[in-house]
């Protein structure tokens, strides 16, 4: 590591070339070729999918997109004759209009369905051409609304009509803002707090453009930009703070820039590569559930940290060169001629008083983390997945306010009516499937069921299903198992026919099925991964068995973050996310991958300082008391970045990236100060030279891996009777 960080401090300003030069080179290629950005199969092995291919091979129909017109009348029917006169026009006008197929209005004999009970709501479809432009779409919106009155309520909703938040430049930038705020303020130097974000800035820059690219090859969803941007913002601002904080320290002790840049890169540049390393392991460790959409952003993720990490040890470097002992402030500038070191000499800072204070009482204190963050991941006891839909929108979304007035006005399973696909070759089984239809309507949970008619020759029958409840209610995946395991099965009995329970609502209840009975396994995958590489990395298997459960506790509390405020709805209407609702049934399983690297970071930057420093005394207690204390204020910096830049995510408008960001803003914050800073030194201090013990075959047959690399005894061990204070790292 030290000779690259040599080739780019001789060569820094063509290595910042080149960056640039890469930079504009890829985004001249997106500019030349786009995005081809799309959603890949979720399952093909489920009762849904298969639903979903028997339709979609027994269909004709060459139609695209479909959205719903609902309007309601305040204190009168929607056939009164103004009302009836007004949208029929409209209706209409729309049906001429370009890009439109088709448009089933109900005020027709067909129709008079669409009419609710009450009289009070109505809806129609409008179905679009398969070419259908954007601006098409939009004009039917006009269209559509234009009659609207005080008493006149319209709102639209449905797949062409669905609304997509806008990016927010604002909240994207917030959190790059509040990072540069908080390293200004603890550095007390403008460089130090640049150049972490300018590095970060960079990489991110590079995989954005890239993943666009990778977009034509795999298969990658639109999301997969913003969540690559969630993490390499973090985790790009982080890595370059351990590497410039390291450069600081040895600059104060007395080497020149060149040399401080080498031994920095040697040594925090080496824990960089080894933390960046877990995190790409991890987030494509999720390649094994073979899970569309997961796979496409578990590919774009790793790309985007690859990307960060490259940058912050050949960029970051050049960069450190080109402004020399500026990374230092006036103050800390004006000292270095003399000896840096008499400035250990002094009062011991607040995070080396902190460590002692854990070393005096680590039962107690290890006892009160372990039980708020007990408290913590307790909501993740009742974690539930499934998607999001209109129903969770804020209510001044026409989406929204389209849902609602559905479900006022025909029932709230009406938004998300079960699609029973048909197989039905012979006589015997179209009389079977009648028989079914009767028996459905039977059934409880199910406010009706209707079977469209078959034409001769046609083999595949649909039956709508409407629950009697929401689309996201447990009450509704209930009652898709009780249809698939006790109705369904004795109306097959002794015919041909086969019946498969589909629709976008049990499509979205297996997928989380599915996901959810691979979670436990990939969480025990992950921590038997952790555990194998700590070993590898600090010869010991006590430090890597507390860490592995350390990191499933940590993920239970960014599980039971998100469960509050978005299963349990607690301050989601103040952050403008809608109501309550299931988890996505897909951010669980990113969430695992991403907090268990970034736990690992801040593991490896915490013990490795311990390790050097019980390789240099033999001391376990002084060993743990003084890694506490050096790493404390830069872990703390860091997690305290990662959580303005993940929390600044929650104010995108995106509901999926805002459980993202929730999650991992609570978790960091809390692994940091309280796992990280309590938890992991109290346990080290109560386990004492048991921490460092490894069989010595086991030792023999491990890889030699250096995570900091070799240390300078003079920079990072001073006199024994005084505890290592450096100015990066203390107050």
């Amino acid at each position: 590591m030290s000779s690259l960080a040599r080739w780019c401090h001789r060569h820094r300003l063509a290595v910042v070339l080149v960056w640039v030069g890469l930079l504009i080179t890829l985004g001249a290629g997106v500019g030349a070729a786009g995005s081809a950005f799309g959603n890949s199969p979720t399952s093909q092995d489920t009762d849904s999918a298969k639903a979903t291919t028997l339709l979609q091979q027994a269909s004709n129909s060459a139609a695209g997109k479909s959205g719903r017109i609902v309007w309601q009348l305040d204190g009168g029917k929607v056939t009164e004759p103004a009302a009836e006169k007004a949208m029929t026009g409209v209706l209409h006008r729309i049906a001429g209009a370009p890009g439109v197929a088709a448009v089933s209005s109900p005020y027709t004999a067909e129709g008079r369905t669409q009419v609710s009970g009450d009289g009070a709501t109505a809806y129609a479809t409008v179905a679009f051409d398969r070419d259908v432009e954007d601006a098409q779409v939009d004009r039917v919106k006009e269209l559509a609304t234009a009659p609207e009155t005080a008493s006149l309520r319209i709102a639209l909703n449905g797949q062409a009509f669905t609304v997509n938040p806008e990016p927010n430049p604002v909240a994207d930038a917030m959190g790059i803002i509040l990072a540069f705020i908080v390293l200004l303020f603890v550095f007390r130097a403008v460089w130090v707090a640049a150049l972490p974000i300018v590095t970060a800035v960079v990489g991110v820059g590079t995989s954005a453009v890239t993943v666009i690219l990778l977009s034509h090859v795999i298969t990658l969803s639109d999301t997969t930009l913003t969540l690559g941007s969630l993490i390499g913002l973090g985790v790009g601002i982080d890595y370059a703070l351990f590497i410039v904080n390291r450069h600081r320290t040895n600059l104060t002790a007395g080497m020149s820039v060149p040399e401080s840049v080498a031994k920095a890169l040697d040594t925090s540049g080496r824990a960089v590569l080894f933390a960046g390393l877990t995190v790409v392991v991890a987030l494509l460790g999720m390649l094994t559930l073979n899970v569309g959409i997961i796979n496409g952003m578990a590919v774009g993720a790793a790309v985007t940290v690859v990307l960060t990490v490259l940058a912050a040890v050949t960029l970051l470097p050049a960069l450190l060169g080109m402004i020399g002992a500026r990374v230092l402030s006036r103050k800390e500038r004006r000292e270095l001629p003399g000896d840096a070191r008499r400035r250990t000499s002094g009062r011991p800072g607040a995070w080396a008083r902190w460590a002692e204070v854990v070393q005096a009482r680590p039962k107690a204190l290890g006892l009160v983390a372990l039980a708020v963050l007990t408290a913590l991941a307790f909501p993740t006891l009742s974690l539930r997945l499934g998607a999001s839909d209109d129903g969770n929108l804020p209510t001044t979304s026409t989406n929204r306010q389209a849902y609602d007035m559905i479900a006022e006005g025909f029932g709230p399973g009406f938004n998300g009516p079960l699609v029973l696909a048909v197989q039905a070759p012979t006589a015997a089984d179209k009389a079977a499937e009648a028989k079914l239809v009767t028996a459905l309507k039977q059934v409880d949970g199910v406010a009706d069921a209707l079977a469209a008619p078959m034409k001769d020759g046609q083999t595949v029958g649909v039956i709508s299903v409407v629950p009697t409840t929401s689309p996201q209610s447990a009450a509704t995946s209930d009652l898709i198992r009780h249809l698939r395991d006790e109705v369904v099965p004795p109306a097959e009995q002794g015919t041909s026919m086969k019946v498969y329970v589909g629709g976008l609502t049990a499509s979205n209840d297996d997928f989380a099925s599915v996901l959810m009975s691979k979670l436990p396994v990939f969480v025990l995958v992950i921590a038997a991964l952790g555990f194998l590489l700590l070993t590898i990395a600090f010869r010991s298997l006590l430090i890597p068995a507390v860490g592995a459960v350390l990191n499933i506790l940590s993920i239970g509390v960014a599980f039971g973050a998100i469960v509050v405020v978005f299963q349990y709805g607690f301050g989601a209407g103040l952050l403008g996310l809608g109501a309550g609702g299931p988890i996505e049934s897909f951010v669980p399983i990113l969430v695992v991958g991403i907090m268990f690297g970034l736990s690992m970071d801040y593991q490896v930057f915490l013990v490795s300082r311990m390790r050097e420093e019980w390789a240099r005394t033999g001391d376990s207690h002084r060993a743990v008391r003084v890694g506490q204390a050096e790493t404390g204020k830069v872990i703390a910096v860091a997690a305290a970045i990662m959580f303005c830049v993940f929390g600044s995510f929650v104010f995108g408008g995106m509901r999926v990236i805002a459980e993202f960001g929730v999650s991992l803003a609570v978790a960091v914050a809390v692994d940091a100060l309280l796992i990280r800073m309590v938890l992991v030194p109290a346990l080290m201090h109560l386990c004492g030279k048991a921490n460092w013990w490894l069989p010595r075959g086991l030792d023999k047959a491990l890889p030699d891996v250096s995570v900091e690399g070799p240390a300078d005894e003079q920079t990072f061990a001073p006199h024994p009777t005084r505890e290592p204070q450096t100015v990066g790292v203390s107050d």
